[in-house]
């Protein structure tokens, strides 16, 4: 098979960006190895410069016949009281505020969305298995079911676990991560309240994201202790949920086998080269975010907006060059160091002390700022829904 552009995953990343390719023209084959979307506990938070992506793209009707909850308030539970932390009401944007989307619905709509295209394949079931490099330069992909499919230009949009960054056999610069997360779910009830909050006691963090008629939890452990997690039993486990939030103590019960939490290894890292002849890297390929604002997908999605504008009249007038390909990391790189800088100072200056088991965290300076003074709510509010540099796409 060959093609214009072979890209290798199907989430949000690659789906966006062959949507936008295939809608300029430009012949895309996206090879996923999963026949669905559907895994659980993937990352589910739309934030408004995606809400503002899928309006400017035609498909905001589209996108909200899907399920979904919506938030505008972020908040810290910390020993010492509830402490707001963001007003997303209060930017000045289409959409101010969070959808909290199942994630395999997002990418069918997506999906749906490219088929219409004549010149856009989805390659469901199709594992890439190694890159097809001749003189140098990447030719496109081999896969497991379908043999080579060979392209102009390879993007790797296939995670932080990216099969053509190992077989390129390269190596991000990795910044650390204290912790890893297991996510579970509890069912929630009216009096509950809703929104997202982070509740922090001595040695734990728990993060509550309301879905609906379930909380989508996310315990937050020192690094690679899942083990000892296990090890110390459900009892316990349900017992330290109860004991942080005290209203969950009458459904902790329901979680009555390990096989229903799932855990997240976090990583921080990031290549220092996202291209070479015939490739290019996008998303948790080129450089994996920590869970921390929940910024991941939309920081791939903006990559992928980028890369399009980018490559789009390169690739129809057939002149696709290192420069243009290094292009697409100029943009990107400044957003993407300075989200994980945000990342990398929370994690030292709130994760990591919290974890370690001493003396409680209390609230800091900037939190109490932002309650003295609820307008400065819109400045954390900014970072974690638009982000750094916002990318729009005019076809």
């Amino acid at each position: 098979m060959e093609t214009d552009v072979c890209i290798v995953g199907g989430g949000p990343a690659g789906l966006v960006l062959g949507l936008l390719l295939a809608r300029g023209g430009v012949r895309v084959v996206v090879c996923e190895k999963h026949d669905d979307f559907l895994r659980d506990f993937r990352g589910d938070t739309v934030h408004p410069s995606t809400l503002d992506l899928l309006a400017d793209l035609g498909l905001e009707k589209e996108f909200d016949q899907l399920p979904a909850r919506t938030v505008t308030q972020l908040s810290v539970d910390l020993p010492d009281g509830v402490w707001p932390l963001a007003d997303l009401s209060r930017l000045r944007n289409p959409h101010p505020f969070l959808a909290m989307v199942p994630q395999w619905d997002l990418l069918e709509m997506l999906a749906g969305d490219a088929a219409r295209c004549p010149t856009f394949t989805l390659r469901r079931s199709t594992e890439v298995t190694d890159v097809i490099r001749e003189n140098g330069v990447v030719k496109g992909v081999r896969t497991a079911e379908h043999g080579e499919i060979r392209a102009r230009l390879t993007v790797a949009a296939d995670g932080r676990h990216s099969t053509v960054r190992r077989a390129l056999n390269l190596r991000p610069r990795d910044f650390g991560a204290p912790m890893d997360v297991a996510w579970f779910r509890l069912p929630r009830r009216d009096s509950d309240g809703d929104g997202l909050t982070a509740h922090f006691g001595a040695g734990r963090i728990l993060i509550t994201i309301d879905r609906g008629d379930y909380w989508q939890i996310a315990f937050v452990l020192p690094k690679d202790s899942y083990q000892q997690l296990v090890a110390a039993g459900l009892p316990a486990f349900r017992a330290s949920i109860a004991d942080l939030i005290p209203a969950f103590g009458d459904r902790v019960d329901e979680i009555t086998d390990w096989d229903q939490v799932k855990i997240l290894t976090v990583k921080v890292d990031r290549l220092e080269r996202w291209h070479g002849p015939g490739v290019l890297l996008i998303g948790d390929a080129a450089h994996a975010m920590s869970p921390i604002g929940g910024v991941g997908i939309n920081l791939a999605v903006q990559d992928a907006v980028a890369a399009a504008r980018i490559l789009l009249q390169p690739l129809r007038e057939h002149r696709l060059s290192s420069n243009v390909l290094a292009e697409v990391q100029r943009r990107r790189t400044f957003p993407t160091a300075g989200t994980q800088l945000f990342q990398r100072l929370a994690q030292a200056g709130v994760i990591r002390p919290t974890l370690s088991g001493g003396r409680p965290v209390t609230a800091p300076f900037p939190l109490r700022l932002l309650r003295r003074f609820p307008a400065l709510q819109v400045l954390p509010a900014r970072l974690i829904g638009i982000g750094l540099r916002p990318e729009r796409f005019t076809p």
